[in-house]
């Protein structure tokens, strides 16, 4: 079995982050936050991906609501369509896939 090449350090921090983020990690990425701009990842790309995981974090938390209202026979809360079932974009158009 050949050894698979590691991810780079830049990337395992933003998966992190990003993960962080989407599960509400009480940590809240700050270790990953510093690693990004140790390593001179640019503010704007460290801000999409806070972008997107919140998105996802949100979206999810939204369609959970919306699922349980519906199963408990409260009012119904709009369920949140995404295109193609399962790619949607944040607030500011960025896409999520």
């Amino acid at each position: 079995m050949t050894e698979q090449p590691q991810l780079h350090s830049t990337i395992v921090a933003m998966v992190s982050l990003a993960a962080g983020i989407a599960a509400n990690h009480p940590a809240m990425g700050q270790c990953q936050l510093r690693k990004l701009r140790e390593a001179g990842v640019p503010e704007h790309q460290i801000k999409t991906v806070i972008e997107i995981a919140r998105h996802l974090r949100d979206e999810a938390a939204q369609k959970l609501d919306a699922e349980f209202d519906r199963e408990a026979g409260l009012e119904q809360q709009p369920v949140i369509e995404t295109a193609a079932a399962c790619c949607g974009s944040t607030a500011s158009g960025q896409s999520c896939c």
